[in-house]
């Protein structure tokens, strides 16, 4: 008895030992990527939030703590309205790149049977991608401009009397580019979850008489939501941070909250700048933190 007594007291220490040792072993192999993430994006963050603080004027640029950007910024109907247009290219965005990226996933997960042919398909699909974003945008100008394919072949076929003026330079060719540059986005983690579920289940559907809306609806739709959250993040967090299709799209005839901080740039106002980009950022943490009340992405991850 007594000696069972002290084997188990040796055996307690030691365990701890071994606890302590697994705990320091996972911190230091956590404390490379930690060192990064605190070098290259905590403290641009910090500093960011710091600048936004500070105060400006025609000349100078001044450390300070106060809230003028903040006030000047928030009191603006100017901010209002062009953070509405924000959140309106992200949500008309989110639609097209949802449906479109749900579409191709589900053929590629479940039409396609061979895995040889759906890795082949989903290469294919990311051809396009390994060009510039840039190129890929400004590649929509000669082909919706006024004499542009897109207006020509409407004129030959006698759709049109003349060309549509709204096809470029418009809400409409903001959309289709930012369709067109984040789809993919929606693509990857939709089809990824896709590839996971059980084929049985479906069958299991069938088998109790539900039709393929039903098992859609009902079965796939579920069971992929973590990989329609994962490309809802992406697809909102890279829309509402984009400034150059806008610019670029729109013919500087619309804005957008990364509009708004590219100019304050250019006019060397970081201060402004930080502050817009603060609010941003709050915004999308906000709306992320409400996307992840509703799905465990977790699970996916």
């Amino acid at each position: 008895m007594t000696d069972s007594i002290a084997t188990s007291a040796a055996t307690v220490p030691s365990q701890e030992s071994k606890h302590r040792s697994a705990n320091t072993s996972g911190w230091l192999l956590a404390s490379p990527l930690a060192l990064v993430l605190a070098v290259f994006l905590v403290a641009p963050i910090v500093m960011i939030i710091a600048v936004s603080f500070w105060g400006a004027t025609e000349w100078t640029i001044y450390p300070a703590f106060q809230f003028d950007n903040y006030e000047f910024l928030l009191s603006s109907d100017v901010t209002y309205r062009v953070f509405v247009n924000t959140l309106k290219y992200a949500a008309i965005t989110w639609v097209f790149t949802l449906l479109i990226g749900f579409t191709v996933a589900y053929f590629l997960a479940f039409h396609v049977r061979s895995l040889t042919w759906q890795i082949a398909l989903f290469l294919l699909c990311t051809i396009p991608f390994w060009t510039s974003n840039i190129i890929r945008m400004i590649s929509w100008i000669p082909f919706l401009g006024r004499n542009g394919l897109a207006n020509s072949a409407l004129l030959s076929w006698g759709v049109i009397d003349e060309p549509l003026e709204w096809l470029l330079f418009s809400d409409f060719s903001v959309i289709l580019a930012f369709v067109h540059l984040y789809t993919l986005f929606m693509v990857v983690p939709i089809f990824n979850t896709m590839m996971r579920i059980d084929k049985s289940l479906i069958e299991a559907a069938a088998d109790a008489g539900a039709s393929g809306w039903q098992t859609l609806w009902h079965v796939i739709v579920p069971l992929t939501k973590p990989g329609i959250m994962i490309g809802t993040i992406f697809v909102i967090a890279l829309v509402m941070g984009d400034f150059i299709t806008v610019r670029f799209m729109s013919g500087s005839q619309s804005a957008n909250v990364g509009r708004m901080i590219q100019n304050d740039i250019s006019l060397l106002q970081y201060p402004s700048a930080a502050a817009t980009a603060v609010v941003l950022l709050c915004t999308v943490l906000l709306m992320i933190g409400i996307l992840l009340r509703f799905v465990d992405i977790r699970k996916e991850l």
